[in-house]
């Protein structure tokens, strides 16, 4: 199996048993997944690249994550040929939600289940510190999440990714979805005991989007970019072969 497809980074394996879906949370490209595996169990990680950054930087960041959506599946739907999920962290969590309603929509394969991270339901009035931050304050925040992928900040690359971020954050706004669509598929909300940024508590809006379990992993917010091995398992569970 080949990709000529922009969205991933490597060709899928033709021989994977099941697929996980990685989005990149506001400001980050596909390497915020680079300590993830690319396979476990015979379930393969694939990291999804965004519009507008990484090896796609000269290409204009959609508008909504209703525009984003719509090219997202139209890029990986070759690929969806196995069982597989979605995983979305922050502002990615939205945009995941956003692909799983447009393929119930479209009468497309849904995911197996949905993975949401650190994120507030669609419906919930959107907060957060980086709304009203300056250029410098996101810059921060930027370096912040280099720090925690074990790498040391480039002063150029944090000054042009600030614009993707604001970008991002642009976008999240445009989003509300005051009686968000039920999703067939089942969503797994997760949160992290010491994520300051979003409370496991503050994530109980997911239910009305549709079957929902909590579940809460020790971490703070960026935890999963350590690919925490209790993420991996629930997230490899969802789509694993069942035993017979």
């Amino acid at each position: 199996m080949e990709t000529t497809t922009p969205w991933l980074q490597r060709p899928p394996s033709p021989a994977a048993a099941g697929r996980v879906f990685c989005i990149p949370h506001a400001g980050c490209g596909a390497t915020v997944f680079a300590n993830w595996p690319e396979e476990k169990d015979g379930v393969e990680f694939l990291a999804v690249e965004l519009p507008g950054r990484l090896t796609r930087f000269g290409e204009r960041i959609p508008d909504t994550f209703e525009e984003l959506a719509r090219a997202l599946i139209a890029g990986v739907a070759p690929y969806l040929d196995v069982p597989f999920t979605f995983f979305g962290h922050c502002w990615s969590a939205l945009a995941a939600y956003e692909v799983a309603v447009q393929l119930d929509r479209a009468g497309l394969p849904a995911p197996a289940r949905l993975f949401v991270s650190s994120q507030p339901g669609p419906q919930e009035e959107l907060t957060g510190r980086m709304i009203g931050m300056t250029e410098e304050q996101l810059a921060g925040e930027l370096e912040k999440t280099v720090r925690a992928m074990g790498h040391k900040p480039h002063p150029e690359l944090v000054s042009i990714y600030v614009d993707v971020l604001r970008a991002d954050i642009d976008v999240s706004l445009r989003y509300h979805v005051p009686d968000p669509p039920r999703l067939s598929c089942p969503i797994t909300a997760v949160g992290w005991t010491d994520d300051t940024e979003v409370r496991p508590d503050e994530m109980s809006g997911w239910a009305v989007c549709g079957d929902t379990e909590f579940v809460v992993f020790p971490g703070v917010h960026h935890r999963f970019i350590d690919a925490p091995p209790e993420l991996l398992a629930v997230l490899h569970a969802a789509v694993a072969p069942r035993a017979a």
